[in-house]
């Protein structure tokens, strides 16, 4: 998409909030702790959350909306979609980095793909039986940072809760 400037802004002013949460865990004396810190026996960490973000984007940019792209990311889809069950194999910081960073450059480039004409189109059909068009995709995605994002910093506030 060549003129998504709204939705790009929204995208990176997301992105800058997540970013800022990783350079408030990265600067703990023990992030590693804090990424792999759960809310409760079950619960998502902090790294899955984070690592959610950029995968969903990765299937996205790939498998969603261009499945002639194949994901670059194949060993951490599993780990990391929708529905997946967080493991105790903790990522670093600079890890969740680049997923981020990847996720997001190939979500972008797959979006040029598209122009506006495309927006009312049915690009992907949801494992819930919906129909997705690009718009309602643009959306979810504009949410679903900001989503994560918040529930990963309400577990970064428990684990420092939690420390003392």
């Amino acid at each position: 998409m060549t003129n998504w400037t709204p939705w790009q802004l929204n995208m990176d002013f997301n992105r800058t909030r997540t970013l800022g949460l990783l350079d408030k865990i990265e600067q703990l004396p023990d992030s590693a702790a804090a990424l792999g810190f759960r809310p409760g026996p079950g619960r998502a960490h902090i790294a899955w959350q984070l690592m959610h973000i950029g995968i969903t984007e990765e299937l996205f940019a790939t498998a969603r909306l261009a499945s002639d792209r194949p994901t670059i990311y194949a060993d951490l889809v599993p780990r990391f979609r929708g529905g997946s069950v967080p493991d105790d194999q903790i990522p670093t910081v600079a890890e969740i980095r680049d997923v981020l960073a990847q996720g997001r450059t190939r979500l972008l480039e797959t979006m040029q793909r598209f122009t506006e004409a495309d927006l009312p189109l049915v690009k992907f059909a949801a494992p819930d039986g919906r129909q997705l068009t690009l718009q309602m995709i643009m959306h979810i995605l504009a949410w679903h940072e900001p989503h994560h994002q918040g529930q990963a910093h309400l577990t970064l506030n428990l684990f420092q809760t939690a420390k003392g």
